[in-house]
């Protein structure tokens, strides 16, 4: 028992692990008390930037908040209506967003609220659960709490890297397919038509099958709509630069089309009963903010799994806006801390009956081109969001139902990718290409989760494949001329050219094998296997060797069989003229980490070449970095460093009987470092071991003959 307890407390006191564990608690309960303040600093960034803060700024802050609220108002409104809800929770889902970022945002040009892309998802979760115990508004504020629970998992843990797995092209197919979904959706609204059905195809073929059923009145509103912000948008793009007037015109383009539209829908249908207008408006009825409540668990745990897609979508959109208006305007972001920010923002919001909001690229290219000068503009956002919600609820009764559709096919129109967007992925990268077109297509014509899931599960498919199948480069080339007639190789030595080494001869008895990256569970059993189908096509065994012995005495001849077609795919036709190898250099300069199953196979590689060409066969290793040597170590193997190569080789068991592993500086020393001298007896045999010994001497009195069935199986 007493010989029990040693051997585990010299196990813990000796294992890496174990200290490593021990070595970062201490650490981590000294740094707690500096990191837990650090901590809250970074999640309330405005801590370190108000003290800062130049009172010059506030002119150009006060003017970017007063825009961005007449901008939230019409979007605010539209982006409801997209998601099903009644258009002012659109409103009311905008004025805490801004206030909360003046505190937590590091991107002084992002604007946030409703979006299209989310306003679009949430519509879908609604249909979904239509006709349950929910309200739409109660649906779209318990999406907005899952989508903040998630938001601040990932930011409070750093957790904002994950992300980074959706890809350009994915983001391009998945937002072009839902913007083309918004306005399929926004036609009814623009045309007047009876309902239209759902689903792409079917909204494609209702749009144009009802056309003559098309209210006159409606396309006069919607179209006029469409023309006026269009004009002013091309006008801005013109002349705003030169003209401040146009400009502001340009960038108010909503809200002015609004305000003329609302007008006419009071001036034209104020005293006709709601069944007779000439056009349909929202008849927003509301009384203010109502009070604030929390989603019902129940709810909650419906959307769980459902708000996955949305979060995942808007969030990078998030993220992704601010990033881009950091490097444009030389300041910098921080992508979890954004996370946090969003998850806090949606999480409080959703008890205010607000749908979720996100990162919006209009309203920050507004922003950023009102010269903003910090996040401070969001109270003055707010404070216009409350007034709009408290004074003019009633005015927005006439909004034409046209106008907020033509408001949002603007809106929605630019995020719409170019088919030479899609044509530049497929020059570039054709898997890129196909992950687009997967999230195009799928989202267009399935829906949004399975869209984005699907592309995102073909990019971690081809990601995996990349890494299993990535090619071992070898030197010298097995491609080369020279490897293609072995006749010659017998005497002929490759020369290679090495950085501050010159030009250094590879004898044909060695191999030098390159690892594309980390050698690990993934791809190590099949760079494994290329290294050393390499050898055996074109090196011969050695004559004693356990691979010759036992290609006499095997019954099975798959392996045999195997080395010919080997042979035969690399036009090897004199197999007498084969080198042999001895000397074998794996070069790990790309491959920086190494796992269990990576050591494991190296291992085994390491005892095929041996049984393959003999005891004295060395193998070599090269630009061993120190995670991957102390992974050797902890694995059993004696490391040791060679430096310049002056020693011996390597594979000789240590005196405590560990296998060696020696570390070159680079190939060239490798390459040159001196051979080492085997025993006559061949390594791991004893002399005193009688039966080793009668092996041997079977060995030489045989070797004719094993020459000859090794000519037989090549």
């Amino acid at each position: 028992m007493k010989e029990y307890l040693d051997k585990v407390k010299g196990d813990l006191e000796t294992d890496v692990t174990w200290n490593r564990i021990g070595r970062l608690s201490v650490k981590g309960a000294k740094a707690l008390p500096d990191a837990s303040v650090g901590y809250v600093t970074e999640k309330f960034p405005i801590i370190g930037w108000l003290p800062r803060y130049n009172y010059r700024w506030i002119i150009n802050d006060v003017i970017a908040g007063l825009t961005l609220g007449l901008l939230l108002i019409p979007q605010g409104l539209s982006y409801a209506k997209i998601a099903t809800i009644p258009v002012q929770y659109g409103l009311m889902s905008s004025w805490l967003p801004a206030a909360i970022y003046a505190f937590m945002g590091t991107s002084k040009d992002l604007s946030t609220g409703p979006t299209s892309l989310i306003g679009l998802l949430t519509s879908e979760i609604i249909a979904e659960l239509q006709g349950e115990e929910w309200s739409p508004s109660e649906i779209a504020s318990g999406v907005a709490m899952m989508m903040g629970i998630y938001g601040m998992i990932l930011g409070f843990l750093k957790l904002g890297f994950l992300l980074d797995f959706i890809s350009l092209p994915i983001l391009s197919g998945f937002i072009s397919a839902v913007a083309i979904t918004i306005i399929l959706n926004q036609m009814g609204s623009l045309l007047g038509e009876p309902a239209i059905g759902d689903g792409t195809a079917n909204q494609i073929h209702d749009i144009f099958a009802k056309l003559p059923q098309a209210s006159g009145y409606t396309c006069l509103i919607g179209f006029t709509g469409i023309l006026l912000v269009t004009i002013l948008d091309q006008a801005g793009k013109r002349w705003g630069q030169k003209n401040k007037i146009i400009w502001f015109l340009s960038i108010t383009r909503a809200f002015i089309a609004l305000v003329i539209f609302t007008g006419i829908g009071y001036a034209v249908n104020k005293n006709r009963a709601p069944s007779d207008f000439l056009f349909g408006v929202v008849q927003v009825k509301a009384n203010g903010q109502e009070p604030p409540t929390v989603p019902s668990r129940a709810l909650l745990s419906r959307l769980a799994s459902r708000s996955i897609a949305i979060f995942i979508g808007s969030a990078i959109e998030h993220t992704a806006i601010a990033r881009a208006f950091g490097v444009r305007n030389n300041y910098v972001t921080d992508q979890s801390q954004e996370l946090t920010y969003y998850g806090i923002t949606n999480f409080f919001n959703s008890f205010f009956h607000a749908m979720g909001v996100g990162g919006a690229m209009s309203r920050t290219a507004v922003n950023s081109a009102c010269n903003v000068k910090s996040p401070l503009s969001g109270f003055v956002t707010t404070a216009i969001v409350l007034i709009s919600i408290f004074k003019l609820v009633g005015t927005l009764y006439w909004i034409p139902k046209a106008t907020l559709a033509a408001i949002i096919i603007c809106a929605v129109w630019p995020l719409i990718s170019s088919p030479v967007v899609f044509y530049r992925y497929w020059k570039t990268s054709l898997a890129d290409f196909i992950s687009s077109m997967i999230a195009f297509w799928v989202t267009l014509f399935v829906s949004t989760e399975i869209g984005i899931g699907a592309s995102v599960g073909f990019n971690i498919v081809y990601i995996l494949l990349r890494l299993v199948f990535a090619r071992v480069s070898t030197t010298p080339d097995t491609n080369s001329t020279q490897q293609q007639q072995p006749q010659s190789t017998t005497t002929a030595t490759t020369t290679i050219t090495f950085p501050q080494r010159g030009p250094v001869p590879i004898p044909p008895d060695a191999r030098i094998f390159t690892l594309p990256g980390p050698f690990f569970f993934p791809n190590a059993y099949r760079a494994k296997t290329a290294m050393f189908d390499t050898i055996q096509t074109h090196h011969a065994p050695a004559f004693n060797s356990v691979f010759a012995r036992e290609a006499e005495r095997n019954w099975s001849v798959t392996a045999e069989q195997r080395v010919r077609t080997l042979r035969r795919r690399a036009g090897i036709t004199n197999f007498e003229a084969l080198p042999p190898i001895n000397v074998v250099v794996v070069d790990f300069e790309r491959a920086n980490h190494v796992d269990a199953t990576g050591v494991a196979h190296m291992k085994s590689l390491v005892g095929e070449v041996r049984r393959y060409g003999g005891a004295q066969v060395e193998v070599r290793f090269v630009g061993v970095s120190g995670e991957v040597r102390e992974r050797f170590g902890r694995a059993g193997w004696r490391v040791v460093d060679v430096g310049d190569g002056s020693g011996g080789g390597d594979g000789d068991d240590g005196d405590d009987g560990r296998e060696v592993v020696r570390l070159f500086r680079d190939v060239a020393s490798a390459v040159r470092a001196e051979r080492r001298r085997v025993s006559s007896v061949g390594e791991g045999e004893d002399e005193d071991d009688s039966e080793k010994m009668e092996m041997r001497r079977m060995e030489e009195g045989e070797s004719r003959g094993v020459r000859t069935t090794h000519r037989e199986m090549a």
